[in-house]
Order: C-alpha cells, then structure tokens, then sequence
C-alpha cells in the first residue's frame, strides 16, 4: 500500500511539473475535460435543476474528482510506460550498432585521456582492444603521425577509421550509436586544425569536439532541451580544460607521494625491467618537480588539495540533489568523463584524501556502479 501511494504521488505531480513535462502544452484532453466537467457542476449549483440535487452536491463532486484523477493516472502511466519501452528500443539499437563495431584503443592506462574514453566504451557495452603504449618509446603507436594517446582504431566492415583526442572519440562514437551514420562519414564532422602555441609549437585542436552531430528529432530524444546538451557540453570542457590539470599536482604533491605514483605507473605500465627502474626513481623526481612548474602555471592555491577538493564540490554542487546523475537517471557524458578523469587517482593518496574531504564519493560510487551493470555485447 505504501508503495502505491509512492507510485501514486510520484505519478501526480502538481500542474507546474505537469506543464514542464508535457513541454507547456495543455492539459491532457480527457484530464482537461474531467477538469472542466467538475468546474462545471460547481459553478452550476445555483440553477433549478442544481437545486433539486442540492442533497447530492459533495458526491458528485468527489466522483467527477474520482474520474478526473483516474483517467490522469492511466494516460500518466500509460506515458511512462511508452518512454520506457522507446529507451529499451533505443538501447537495443545502440547494441545492434556496437556489435558491428571492431574498436583498438591504444592508450596509458593511468593516463586522464584514456580513462575517459574506457569509461564511455565500457558504460556504452563497446566491446574493444587494447593496446598498453610504452610511453618511452611508443611504437606501438608508430603507424600513427598522431604521437599522443588515446588514440582508437576502428574498423566497421571494410572501412578503417583512426580517431585521435578524447573528446573527438567520445563524439564521434556516441553520434553513430544514436544517429546511425556510418563512423567513416561522421569522422569528417571533427577535422584536426593545427596552429602554433605560445611556446611556438605547433599543436593540433579538433573542431566540435564537445558537439554531437545529430538532427533535431535525435538531439531531442537524447537531452529533451538545450539546457541539458549545453550544460553537457560544459562541463566536458571543463573536465579537460581544469579538472585534468589537477591531478599531476597532487599525485606528485610530495616526494613520497611522487614515488608512489611512479610505482603505479610502472606496474599498470608496459615497461621493461630497467626502464621500470629507471622510471620509478627518476620519473618521481622529475615529475616532483615538474608539478611545482604545473602548480604556478595553472594558478593553484599553495596547498593543491584545496583545488582538487573545490573542483569536486562543485561539481557535485552542479548535479544537485535532485539528480543522481547531471544526465538524470543515468550518467551522461560529462558525467563520465568527470569519472574517467579521477579514478586515475585510485589507490594514491590524492584519491583517498578526495573522497574523505568532499561530497563527491556517492556520485562515483553511483557511476562505478552503473559502468558495472552496462549490458554486455556478446
């Protein structure tokens, strides 16, 4: 019984919740009509014939309210339902689409970048490859006039694409899975621009990386307004241009925290014996210092922590608490990419003192959880 009464109040939101989801159109017809019904027997209680039932004027009341309630409760849950069986038909698809996908990323595993992309392949059930990088040598990427990771391969029948930049891929594979177009085609919306940078380097950017190339009808289903698709794209953004610049600072905060890091990279890494060494004693110290170099770029407070625990708070100020997810019921992309870009710190000290000094660890838990009962394509 309680939990009826839950579905019941869940069901029958006031007007204002009726308007916003049903985009301010009118009342439901036959809900508008029960309405207009009872309005009318109310206002005709003066009349003779009013008169002659005036010892029945709360009961028909009560049952004109009865109806009216009824018949907005069917046609509600008969929406929900309907919305329910479109997602499933949508999921169904996108299953469909991957599975005609052959996908290779090639990356570093406790790179922000590639931790990104796994977490969208692996919350959208895209089954792929993968190819560790030596980060010193990096042949296994020499194929490539692309020297950075991630970096994906894609092969979809006899068409082989390579997509380069994080947040190109992330674009470019959701705008297949929703809008069908072939990968080949939709590669082209994000061409690489090169320019040269303060330093006098040059540096390769990709148009509309945060945009997903899709028609009116399909960005609709997707975010339901342009609030939702420019507050994703936003905060995207903002995970690559601030939050990933956070995470070197802090995991090399200190020498011992420094050398940590080193010996999680080198054992999640694809090193040689020396190289590994070599990597985990001089690669602290370096990285050591270098972060300070970061911490007076980037502007950071003396005590970097405070910046990392301030990015995390505000980002869960920005899904609030009426959401579990900035994407609603379920993750969106820039929730995933904030994920992607902090569990790289699990295990280290940064990761620890982020999850026990800000509001942040039931937001991850709820993703960690959702990319764990993704559907798996078989």
């Amino acid at each position: 019984m309680a939990q009826a009464a839950r579905v019941a109040r869940a069901l029958w939101p006031a007007r204002s919740a009726w308007a916003e989801r049903l985009g301010g159109r009118p009342w439901p017809p036959l809900l508008a009509q029960s309405r207009a019904g009872f309005a009318g027997a109310a206002g005709g209680l003066g009349s003779p014939a009013a008169a002659a039932r005036k010892g029945s004027p709360r009961l028909l009341g009560a049952a004109a309210l009865a109806l009216g309630g009824a018949l907005g409760l069917y046609h509600t849950a008969r929406w929900h339902l309907r919305s329910q069986d479109l997602r499933a038909e949508c999921s169904a698809v996108q299953l469909s689409l991957s599975s005609r996908l052959q996908l290779t990323l090639y990356q570093y595993k406790t790179c922000p970048f590639c931790s990104k992309v796994r977490a969208f392949l692996d919350f959208h059930s895209l089954p792929y490859q993968v190819v560790e990088v030596n980060p010193v040598r990096r042949t296994e990427i020499k194929f490539s006039s692309y020297r950075k990771v991630p970096i994906l391969v894609a092969q979809e029948g006899d068409s082989l694409q390579q997509l380069n930049d994080s947040s190109v891929i992330i674009s470019a594979l959701k705008t297949y899975l929703v809008s069908g177009q072939p990968l080949e085609e939709v590669v082209t919306y994000y061409p690489p621009m090169k320019s040269m940078n303060d330093q006098g380097k040059e540096v390769t950017e990709f148009c509309n990386k945060y945009w997903l190339m899709l028609d009116e009808k399909e960005a609709q289903r997707m975010y339901g307004g342009k609030e939702a698709r420019t507050e994703e794209m936003k905060w995207r953004q903002w995970a690559d241009d601030w939050l990933v610049h956070l995470i070197s600072p802090n995991v090399y905060r200190t020498p011992a925290e420094a050398l940590a890091s080193f010996d999680y990279i080198v054992r999640e890494g694809k090193f040689g014996a020396v190289e590994g060494a070599m990597a985990k004693y001089a690669g602290a110290a370096a990285m050591y210092l270098i972060s300070k170099r970061l911490k007076s770029r980037h502007h950071l407070q003396d005590d970097v922590r405070e910046d990392l625990y301030e990015a995390a708070n505000k980002w869960v100020a920005a899904v609030g608490k009426d959401r579990p997810f900035m994407g609603g019921q379920k993750p969106n992309l820039a929730d995933l990419a904030v994920y992607g870009v902090l569990r790289v710190m699990e295990g280290l000290e940064a990761f620890d003192d982020l999850m026990r000094h800000t509001h942040i660890q039931p937001w991850y838990l709820r993703v960690e959880k959702a990319i764990a009962e993704a559907p798996q394509v078989r």
